[in-house]
């Protein structure tokens, strides 16, 4: 009986937390503004990129990927592994809540979800296919001081990977510095932080480096390395299933 009060107490309690929580959350424009921009110093609305992607065990052991990438507008992403060997020529699209893995073996594109990894480790193909913030979520202002915002963010509907998130902004180069993920029940599913403010040219001046780790993948890490980020025009017809396996023609 004491153990099942117990229960009853904890239980209550994180339902006080995560209703607090939700309380805390209600969208206004200047946060919603705040979070615009802070898309916008990610990236320009149209661009191509390379990434590095490490997954780190808990041994140190170390797995590495690398992936040109292009973005249109607000939903439609694709991105083309180059190394390694194994992986070449594999692509990924998102299209709004849509994804799909081209696997050349396979020959057709196949469907998989925000929360699965095409890479493994930490990083979800949510991270990878990221979509701009304000597009997926509502903020609010949680707090402010003299040099960052913290941000609140509640996913704008089911399909998003993340319920809600915590982003810590900093004032001076509008970039975020940490994002802690939560689960709809509260949990944290993972912190990802930003580092090593780079200017990329094409005034594009953002961080070069992305780390996470996760309370559910103790020990493990995940890094993401940027690099030749710089706008781009592209065709809509480059973001659809039959252009997956002729990515490589877009570096050419």
């Amino acid at each position: 009986m004491k153990y099942i009060k117990i229960l009853s107490l904890v239980w209550f309690g994180l339902l006080i937390s995560h209703q607090a929580w939700s309380l805390e959350t209600q969208p206004n424009k200047q946060a919603n503004d705040l979070l615009q921009q802070v898309d916008a110093r990610l990236a320009p609305p149209s661009y191509e990129m390379y990434r590095k992607l490490i997954n780190i065990e808990p041994d140190g052991k170390r797995k590495e990927f690398v992936l040109y990438s292009v973005k249109k507008g607000q939903d439609k992403m694709l991105a083309l592994f180059l190394d390694p060997a194994s992986e070449r020529g594999r692509s990924t699209l998102r299209l709004g809540d849509n994804q799909w893995l081209y696997i050349p073996n396979v020959g057709r594109p196949i469907r998989i979800t925000s929360l699965q990894s095409v890479v493994g480790g930490v990083f979800n193909n949510s991270d990878i296919m990221q979509l701009d913030f304000h597009v997926e979520y509502a903020a609010s202002l949680l707090e402010e001081n003299t040099e960052t915002w913290l941000l609140a963010l509640k996913a704008r509907h089911d399909s998003v990977a993340y319920d809600q998130l915590k982003m810590w902004v900093d004032k001076a180069s509008l970039s975020p510095l940490k994002i802690e993920a939560y689960a709809a029940s509260g949990l944290l599913i993972k912190t990802l932080r930003y580092s090593q403010i780079k200017d990329f040219g094409n005034g594009i001046k953002r961080p070069a480096m992305l780390e996470t780790d996760s309370p559910l993948f103790k020990g493990h890490k995940s890094v993401m390395l940027f690099s030749g980020i710089k706008p781009r025009e592209l065709a809509d017809e480059v973001f659809s299933l039959s252009f997956m396996p002729r990515v490589g023609e877009l570096r050419q």
